[in-house]
């Protein structure tokens, strides 16, 4: 029978789930609604009352030796989701709740740090001890492994790259400050300075033509590709504050990559390069030259999986 992990991955809309091998071979997998308006108690009753009937199918060949889970507000140290602002959970001791459903091992991250996780053992980053992974979506997540080793800090919280101030009493953002990296550099960011570019350039866009709740960062990415002047300055507005924010990371952590992630990051150069300039420009002189940035190797598809999966791998082979 094949030792296989059950990677988990809750989200604000979907919850996906899988099995998962030693070497990232995914087996199966499956999705269901959150639901975030309801109990977490219900989201668990339904996920493992989906995943037992299919597993059922798989249990003659498959052995579950470990649960791993990617989910918003995430306590490694403690095992609780801590009052997502998505999901109307407040406080959920996850850890306990999942032993009533398996009683082996189990480890519990933010969905960022299990992505690393994820690129670390599957990924772009295997073979490295020294990387940070930036998830580029909605917002801006950001997972940091030293000497091979995720980073969570004092608190379990360490790595919101996301929330650095990059300007100065700048944009508003969902946390509560201003001028946080995430509020230019995400999906929305770019949103937000195409808006602000339209609203002060008289030069044509096809961008023009669509709302800000209707436009996506792939419109941006065509628009940028077709040759639209707007959408290219926003790519390197966006890169020019993505690259002067890693070139501080760089600074205090010294990685050996950085390993870009997310619906953005799908904009290969258009975002690379300028971020890659603008890092450059802004490292110290021992760093130039030396920072490698990359984009992912896992599949954003299975990403969410493969990262939980990876998490509880992790954590077996320490026992």
């Amino acid at each position: 029978m094949k030792d296989v992990a059950l990677g988990i991955d809750i989200g604000g809309t979907n919850t996906v789930f899988g099995i998962v091998d030693k070497m990232g071979n995914l087996i199966f997998k499956g999705t269901i609604p959150t639901n975030a308006i309801e109990p977490a108690t219900k989201l668990f009753e339904r996920l493992f009352e989906k995943f037992n009937k299919v597993f059922d199918g798989y249990s003659s060949e498959y052995k579950i030796v470990g649960i791993g889970m990617g989910a918003p507000d995430a306590n490694y140290y403690t095992g609780l989701i801590e009052n997502p602002p998505n999901l109307n959970w407040g406080y959920v001791d996850v850890a306990s709740t999942m032993k009533k459903y398996y009683d082996i091992p189990f480890a519990l991250t933010n969905d960022a740090n299990a992505a690393a996780v994820g690129e670390m053992e599957f990924g772009s980053a295997r073979g490295m001890k020294n990387f940070i992974e930036i998830t580029l979506g909605t917002g801006l997540g950001s997972g940091i492994v030293i000497d091979g080793k995720m980073l969570y800090g004092h608190s379990g919280a360490a790595g919101e790259l996301g929330h650095i101030n990059i300007v100065k009493d700048g944009r508003k953002c969902a946390c509560g400050n201003k001028g946080c990296l995430e509020t230019y550099v995400s999906a929305t960011g770019i949103k937000r300075t195409v808006f602000e570019m339209l609203a002060t350039s008289r030069d044509e866009s096809i961008l023009r033509d669509i709302s800000f709740n209707k436009l996506t960062a792939k419109d941006i990415y065509d628009a940028a590709k077709s040759g639209d002047k707007v959408a290219i300055s926003a790519f390197k507005y966006t890169g020019k504050l993505f690259g002067e924010a890693l070139s501080d990371a760089v600074a205090i952590l010294s990685p050996q990559a950085i390993v870009i992630f997310g619906g953005l990051a799908q904009a290969g150069e258009l975002l690379l390069a300028p971020t890659r300039k603008s890092m450059e420009n802004n490292l110290l002189h021992s760093y130039k030259g030396k920072i490698k940035l990359i984009q992912s190797g896992l599949s954003e598809s299975d990403v969410a999986i493969l990262g939980a999966s990876a998490l509880i791998w992790q954590e077996l082979k320490k026992t």
